[in-house]
């Protein structure tokens, strides 16, 4: 019963009202960040677990608008083309459009269900579009590039599964970025 409730529950991840140069500075700030920890991904090992995490600044632009979370996830995108060319394809087909995705759930959908299906259908139809379009080996060279029900099944619950940790761990970081607003207006007020 808990995890029915679980998938049920509403998300109240609501932005707060900024100027749209706030937004736009905040997007720009977002999207470097984003391109530096997908870049870290060079060095192996630790820089992996840096590069997952650049899924995160771009779900917190797309929450604060729309549009600065596309501006943002655009700009991260051709900050990678100097950076780190190889990581490319890897961000704009399934990190960042997972961000993306996930950042418009949030603004479009009441429930977790509805933006853990957006971002996981999002996330699943990137790396298929890698994989088998592109012939690109994102899942690594053992996964072949035809096309395979098994392989294609598989994406789809990974991403389901991935798009849900990711959502869970949005919520919590805007939580926490809330809370940090609020002290620390209340501090300018004192």
């Amino acid at each position: 019963m808990g995890l029915i409730n679980l998938f049920q529950k509403e998300h109240q991840a609501i932005p707060g009202h900024h100027s749209k140069n706030v937004k736009l500075i905040t997007g720009s700030l977002l999207g470097t960040i984003a391109a530096i920890l997908q870049s870290a991904g060079l060095f192996g090992g630790l820089g992996y677990a840096f590069s997952i995490a650049a899924t995160g600044p771009i779900v917190l632009a797309t929450v604060i608008s729309a549009r600065i979370g596309f501006l943002t996830y655009v700009v991260t995108a051709m900050l990678l083309i100097f950076l780190q060319p190889s990581e490319v394809l890897i961000f704009v087909f399934t990190t960042g459009l997972l961000g993306v995705s996930l950042g418009t759930g949030f603004k479009l959908a009441k429930n977790q269900t509805s933006v853990t299906i957006t971002g996981g259908l999002s996330l699943a139809s990137g790396i298929l579009t890698l994989l088998y379009l592109f012939q690109f080996p994102v899942l690594g060279p053992a996964i072949s590039s035809k096309i395979s029900v098994s392989v294609t099944i598989g994406v789809i619950v990974f991403s389901l599964l991935y798009s849900f940790i990711w959502m869970r761990l949005s919520l919590a970081g805007m939580k926490y970025l809330n809370r940090l607003m609020v002290r620390s207006s209340v501090l300018e007020k004192n």
